[in-house]
């Protein structure tokens, strides 16, 4: 079976628990339409951005609720190395905290390019560039 002709994207959906329902969405109203979610479909309960395109696209979804600290972390995908710059630029306009880059990453694989940085309520994010596959020890 050839797992290549299964999908055409890596994700489906990232839902995320928030601290301040208002503050996440100042927050990732400028943060996720540089990524690709451009389309804001949010509502008094929800965040909810969805890539542009036709029937079920890739969406991004947060709503206030108890926070539970963990160490997880999604990554997105850039296309280059100057995508990942604009990406930092808006995240650091945006407020983010703990942002590290963008900078390669070479202990990852080589040509890993990335942007780390957390959100409002310290969620972990990441945009990132590969040139090759990840290196496993």
């Amino acid at each position: 079976m050839n797992n290549r002709s299964m999908s055409t994207r890596l994700f489906d959906h990232i839902d995320l628990r928030v601290r301040n329902r208002d503050a996440a969405q100042r927050f990732y109203a400028q943060v996720l339409p540089a990524i690709g979610f451009r389309v804001d479909k949010s509502g008094q309960q929800w965040g909810l951005f969805e890539a542009e395109g036709e029937g079920a696209v890739e969406f991004f979804v947060f709503e206030e609720a108890d926070f539970h600290p963990n160490a997880n972390r999604i990554a997105f995908w850039a296309p280059s190395r100057e995508a990942v710059d604009r990406v930092g630029e808006v995240v650091r306009k945006a407020g983010a905290k703990n942002i590290e880059g963008p900078e390669l990453c070479v202990e990852y694989s080589p040509g890993y390019y990335a942007v780390f940085f957390e959100d409002p309520d310290g969620n972990k994010l990441e945009v990132c560039h590969r040139e090759s596959a990840t290196v496993a020890e």
